[in-house]
């Protein structure tokens, strides 16, 4: 009878050994499955396509500047530069287009660009086609000039009358900023000249501290003109935070009329 209470008694204790050891092992075991299956899950999230998409590096907002001065290295030059590195510290993308000294066509009024579907000028030999390119791409956009007899440079502004006449879809209510480069003056009259065509493509025109002026004769005395560079990097924070609050969410552009009113003065 001792015996069989004995053998009672371990088995009791054997089960409840048992029992203690098959508990233990689900404690360890369900986390280690619960890994496992997060982990497949994770792998799973990993290779759908949506999660691929999101994991690619957002587009950077791209501003494109031209320096309208013959002088690719003159105090234009180091007006956008200023501006440019603002922006590039502000995480944008840059690019600086120089007319330089080749010849640029005027518009001849042929209305070719219009045949075409405004898709650019008939006339390719300059830069205004690649101008036009290059702003379907890009975000903003800075138009450089020094000052000539109280207006801006007389070949980017025929450049820039064919863009936007010939493809005025890629500049459409983008931000846009004109900088005038003078020895003494004449730049605000400039600056309201290259202003004009913006405000006439529904661009909102970006501002500063002060009027985007600059001033220097000599090649780079433009960098010591301390607050016009000062005012160069306020125009770039000021674009960069207008582009930031424009491409924010799921903001679109304003809907106009689709009836577009002309109203000649004489008839």
């Amino acid at each position: 009878m001792q015996l069989q209470e004995n053998h009672i008694t371990m088995d009791r204790r054997t089960f409840i050994k048992n029992a203690a050891m098959a508990a233990a092992s689900t404690t360890v075991a369900a986390p280690v499955a619960a890994m496992v299956a997060n982990e497949s899950r994770t792998q799973i999230m990993e290779e759908h396509p949506l999660a691929a998409q999101e994991k690619k590096e957002e587009r950077k907002l791209k501003v494109l500047m031209v320096n309208g001065s013959p002088r690719p290295d003159g105090n234009t030059f180091c007006a956008l530069k200023e501006m440019e590195g603002q922006l590039v510290h502000l995480g944008l993308d840059v690019e600086i287009i120089q007319i330089g000294r080749k010849p640029v066509r005027m518009c001849i009024n042929c209305g070719g660009c219009h045949r075409n579907g405004s898709e650019g000028c008939v006339f390719d030999d300059d830069l205004c086609n690649t101008i036009s390119e290059k702003m379907s791409q890009a975000d903003a956009l800075v138009v450089g000039s020094p000052v000539y007899y109280g207006q801006p440079n007389g070949g980017v502004l025929a450049l820039m009358q064919r863009v936007f006449f010939s493809a005025g879809k890629n500049v459409q209510n983008k931000p846009a900023a004109a900088v005038a480069v003078c020895r003494r003056g004449g730049a605000t009259a400039a600056l309201q000249t290259m202003n004009m065509m913006f405000e006439m493509m529904n661009m909102p025109v970006v501002t500063s501290q002060y009027w985007n002026i600059v001033y220097g004769m000599d090649k780079g005395e433009a960098k010591l003109d301390t607050e016009g560079m000062q005012t160069m990097r306020t125009l770039a924070t000021n674009m960069a935070w207008l582009l930031e609050k424009m491409h924010a969410g799921a903001a679109t552009a304003p809907e106009y009329e689709k009836d577009r009113k002309f109203m000649n003065f004489i008839r």
